[in-house]
């Protein structure tokens, strides 16, 4: 008699809402067929429904149902609990707001369901993604004056603790260790409790750590400090993430490539004031200054909302759609019709996720790919500052300032003195423009060729160029090369980038990027010592050995199982059988 009750509730609450739609709007529904054809009536053993001449719709084949014809003649015990608990389900919406209905019953009884993804696609571009990407973008300006400061402090630190070249490239090895440890951490802490406050939390970190930094005593205390400030600055990935997932999906190709142009204005502002601060005040004042533009980001945080893709995912309906309400007011747009649609709740940020079947070998080729970037990338940035320093290409002109006629014991000592003069900034600022000279090439290329493709073409053009730095050429010659390296690694950068943050569903999204993070700083860990060390012994050798792991890296892009040109971004790891809705969002 219990069970006949809830039928008969059931079958009214489906009723009451109208006769259930000749088509189905949603194919992913597990009450109905999308074309809803006579099927055999949906009932349980020993239980007559209410309106014998009304039927009730036969599962999709590939639900939960598993396409069988109907409870009542099911002899899986799963099957049968499975339509208990949607009877109990359809109970226990009677009488209640829409918002608690299951998606199904919703369906079934008329109203119109959306998703998140649905709603950035139809709210679309507008004013708030322009202050999305100001705001966020700008971190790439904190993140680039952190990361760059190595380079035009180091010989200065060299000078005043009369350091050794494997000392010097212990400084930016620490700084990457910080930060691939720390990478990790605050990608699982991100998928659990927010990109937003961890976010915060790495900006407040690195500006603490980075200010100690200007007072440290001795160089054992640089290392530590730096080490710090590396961990805070890992935790800057998460506004990538955050513009990732309020993009609609055809601007995210071009809005993402163009964030490059903040860490471009941050690599040269800090170029720019070491030419005149660290001559006049000092290398400590330059550490202050260079963590200003963090603290004032800081302040305009309060701006930018959580992500609503989080908020969904974690079950926080009402704070996701008052989000999408506030960008659909700043743009002017009208929000989707109906509900927001609810995903079934999943265990957030496991690491056993990223090995997943599905995911196992695009997580271990995107590995190898961060690892191998990253070593390219800051091989070629501490390669042009040690070239410079050192003189070390054919033909060059001096770039240092230093006293020619000096051949004291002390000159040529590997702990010396050599100072950058304006020759060397002016040269240093000339290559890292080069980081967007492909970026509008690199737009087309990754919108039209896909990910793969892109990556696979601009990772080859980077290891043919490695060796071309060999050939003994002017110092125009060698300018004109750092310049397309700077451009190749950069265009390297953003697409592995943007790949990385649409492959992983949103369940996993931040640890997936903060483990890759964790492996690219291991290239980047390595890469001072080839650049810094290596070099100065065999410099073909050095060279050789960034292009093979750019091959490498090529070979492994052009393998990725998966393209994600147009691909609307995942929720859950999809898994058989489970509709189509919970995977998408």
């Amino acid at each position: 008699m219990a069970l006949q009750g809830m039928a008969k509730v059931t079958h009214m609450g489906i009723g009451a809402a109208g006769p259930v739609p000749k088509t189905c709007q949603l194919k992913s529904c597990w009450c109905c067929k999308r074309d809803v054809s006579p099927a055999p009536s949906f009932h349980l053993p020993g239980v007559v429904p209410t309106r014998r001449d009304e039927q009730a719709p036969s599962p999709v084949a590939g639900s939960p149902c598993g396409g069988l014809e109907g409870a009542g003649t099911s002899t899986d015990p799963q099957h049968r609990q499975h339509c208990k608990k949607k009877i109990t389900e359809g109970k226990e919406t009677i009488g209640k707001e829409e918002r608690s209905a299951s998606p199904c019953l919703r369906h079934c009884r008329g109203q119109k369901t959306f998703t998140v993804e649905e709603a950035v696609e139809t709210i679309g571009f507008g004013r708030f993604h322009i202050a999305l990407f100001l705001i966020m973008g700008s971190t790439g300006v904190a993140e680039a004056m952190e990361i760059m400061l190595i380079a035009v402090v180091s010989p200065l630190i060299r000078c005043e603790w009369q350091l050794q070249d494997w000392q010097v490239a212990l400084v930016t090895t620490m700084v990457f260790f910080g930060y691939m440890v720390f990478s990790i951490v605050l990608g699982l802490l991100a998928d659990r409790y927010g990109r937003w406050k961890i976010l915060l939390l790495s900006f407040l970190w690195a500006a603490y750590f980075s200010l100690l930094t200007s007072f440290a005593p001795s160089y054992v205390w640089f290392v530590f400090l730096r080490a710090m400030v590396g961990g805070g600055v890992s935790g800057h990935a998460q506004g990538l993430i955050i513009k990732t997932e309020f993009l609609p999906t055809k601007y995210r190709g071009y809005m993402l490539p163009l964030s490059q142009v903040f860490w471009l204005a941050g690599s040269l502002l800090i170029i720019g004031l070491a030419s005149v601060v660290n001559p006049t005040i000092g290398w400590r004042w330059l550490i202050r200054i260079a963590s200003i533009p963090g603290i004032l980001l800081i302040l305009v945080f309060k701006f930018i909302p959580e992500s609503a893709r989080y908020n969904v995912s974690t079950g926080n309906m009402a704070a996701a759609l008052a989000t999408l309400r506030r960008i659909a007011t700043m743009n002017g747009a009208a929000m989707p019709e109906g509900v927001l649609r609810e995903p079934v709740k999943e265990r957030r940020g496991r690491f056993k996720d990223l090995i997943h079947p599905k995911y196992l070998r695009t997580t271990l080729q995107i590995w190898i790919i961060w690892l191998g970037i990253a070593f390219a990338y800051y091989g070629v940035i501490l390669a042009s500052s040690e070239l410079l320093e050192r003189d070390l290409v054919c033909g060059s002109a001096a770039l240092l300032v230093q006293d020619p006629g000096d051949d004291s014991e002390e000159s040529r000592s590997p702990c010396h003195c050599r100072l950058f003069g304006p020759a060397a900034y002016q040269t240093m600022i000339i290559s890292t423009v080069g980081e967007i000279a492909l970026n509008p090439l690199n737009i087309l290329v990754i919108n039209f060729l896909g990910r793969r493709l892109s990556l696979c073409i601009t990772m080859g053009c980077t290891a043919l160029f490695f060796l071309l730095l060999n050939i003994c050429t002017s110092s125009t010659g060698m300018i004109g090369f750092l310049f397309m390296l700077r451009a190749l690694v950069s265009a390297n950068f953003n697409t592995i980038y943007i790949y990385t943050a649409e492959v992983y569903p949103t369940t996993m999204r931040a640890l997936g990027m903060g483990t890759s993070g964790s492996l690219c700083r291991v290239g980047a860990m390595v890469a001072p010592f080839i650049s810094q060390v290596l070099i100065s012994a065999s410099f073909i050798g050095a060279l050789c050995l960034f292009s093979s792991v750019c091959v490498v890296c090529a070979i492994s892009a052009f393998t990725l199982p998966i393209e994600t040109k147009g691909r609307a971004l995942q929720v859950c790891i999809t898994t058989p059988g489970a509709p189509v809705y919970l995977n998408t969002i």
